[in-house]
Order: structure tokens, then sequence, then C-alpha cells
């Protein structure tokens, strides 16, 4: 994978972090944060909703407007980082351009009232909104993370039918989380070419976070800390939104469950369904 080098000091590049759910994006998202130069907050889900999909029936985009949902979406942000007071950087107008600009200076400011650098955002569904991403932030760096097949349609389908309001839409059958998973995986195959884009296996994460911490700082431009590893418990608890119930194993010690709940939760003719479906599918390297 290569690595880059801010050729602007004064203004480093933007992170962001996307993958699958439940494929270790809150995990990575807590020991990136520990950096002192890297701020990082709940996810904004802001490419989400900046476009209604498909685009191409879309005439708001069409007219260059943002979804009618964004502004709320934005506002629900800046209250989960206890900032209310900059919703007055949102556009007065329903433009995609200065939506964009918005964001981006509000990140910033966030940023520097922690006194860091750099901002990470970690939104997993931002996979699947790369082209907007990509377009409107160009100089961006897009850390991909990819977990077992097997691991994360069991973690999928757990949490559907453990929150179902929350998560039960999508992800309340086997052949859905499946689904959702190669879907998710076919995305990262498209664009991990790219330099400005880099990957994270989850098992390397779990069973060597140091390594994998310490290629990664090098990929966004800053030098490792041990602290990271150290604290990244602590740098959790700013990211996790108190009804995000479902993200409380980031505030354990650093451990792989892989095969866990694949092995409790599912028949062993659902296992052997979703091995053959997931088995054919080629992770990315």
């Amino acid at each position: 994978m290569k690595l880059l080098k801010s050729t602007d000091s004064a203004s480093p590049p933007p992170v962001f972090i996307v993958g699958c759910p439940r494929s270790g994006t809150t995990l990575l998202q807590s020991l990136l944060a520990s950096h002192s130069e890297i701020a990082s907050f709940p996810e904004s889900k802001f490419f989400v909703d900046l476009v209604w999909l498909p685009e191409e029936t879309s005439r708001r985009y069409a007219l260059g407007l943002v979804s009618k949902r964004l502004r709320s979406t934005l506002e629900l942000f800046l209250e989960a980082v206890d900032r209310p007071d900059l919703k007055r950087k949102l556009p007065k107008l329903p433009l995609v351009q200065p939506y964009v600009h918005s964001f981006k200076l509000i990140l910033s400011e966030l940023t520097q009232s922690q006194d860091k650098s750099i901002w990470l955002e970690k939104t997993p569904e931002h996979l699947m909104r790369l082209k907007y991403v990509e377009r409107y932030m160009p100089e961006a760096r897009i850390i991909h993370i990819v977990r077992s097949g097997t691991d994360v349609v069991a973690s999928l389908y757990d949490i559907a039918h453990r929150y179902p309001e929350h998560w039960g839409h999508t992800f309340s059958t086997v052949d859905g989380c499946i689904k959702r998973w190669t879907d998710d995986i076919a995305i990262s195959h498209e664009y991990l070419e790219k330099p400005n884009h880099t990957l994270v296996h989850y098992e390397q994460l779990v069973a060597n976070p140091a390594n994998e911490v310490r290629r990664l700082c090098k990929f966004v431009g800053v030098p490792f800390e041990e602290q990271m590893i150290e604290n990244y418990q602590v740098a959790s608890r700013q990211l996790v939104r108190s009804r995000e119930n479902w993200k409380a194993s980031t505030q354990q010690a650093i451990q792989n469950t892989n095969s866990q709940k694949f092995l409790t939760i599912f028949t062993p003719e659902q296992q052997a369904h979703i091995r053959h479906a997931v088995d054919s599918v080629e992770l990315p390297v």
C-alpha cells in the first residue's frame, strides 16, 4: 500500500474510515483518535444524506440541491458534539457546494477546539458514497476496514434482532446481511488501487494493534504514539453516542471475538449457507 505525505502543512487532509458495519470501524476510530494531532467525533452521516439516491433520478441533485434531510442530520450531529452554536455556519440555501464548504469549516473548528490539526470522520456507510467524498473532498485519505464475512454476518444479524428499531429494517434476514457484506467488499475492491486509500484487516488489527496503527500513522502523516494503544478506551467514550449500546465493546480490552457469535446464533444449516456465500468472495489485500 502506498503512503502519502501532506504537501500543505497548514491544512492537513481529512481522514475517513469506511467499511461494512460491524467490521471494527469504531475500534479503529478510537485508536486513531487517541493521537495528539487527530480529532474525531460521533458519526456525522454527512455524505449519506448529502444526496438522495439514485442520483440519476434525483431532481434535487440535478439542480445542485442537497437532500431535504441533510440540515436536520447536521443539526443532530452538532447537538451530539455539544456545539449547537455552530448551526450558524450552516448555509441558508440548500446548495451542495456551500454545504460541503460548511461541513469542512465545522469539522475544522471542532478539531481546533481540541488543539488538534487533523479531523477523522467515521461513518461506515460513507463507503457507499465514496463517489461524493472523492468529488467534493479529493484531498481526503480513506481507510477501509474489512472483517471475516462469517463474523460480520453474525454480528449484523445478532444486532438487528437485539436492536430492531435501529437495525432491523436492513439486517433482519441472513441473506440481507450476506448481501450487505459482499456489496461492501466489492466497493472496497474498486477503490483500493488509489494512493489515497488504504486497507486494514480487523483480524490483523486486533492481533497486533501497534503494528497496524503505526502503519496507519504513516498513511495519515503523523508519528506513531504509544499512548494510542493505551488510551483508545478513553477516546471511545467521546465518540459513541449514549443510545449506541451496541458499541460497548470498544470500552473493553482489544480481543478477537471472531466465530463466537457465528457458532452460537446460527443453525448448522445456516452456517453452511453463510460459509458457501462468503467463501466465494475474494477479500482485498
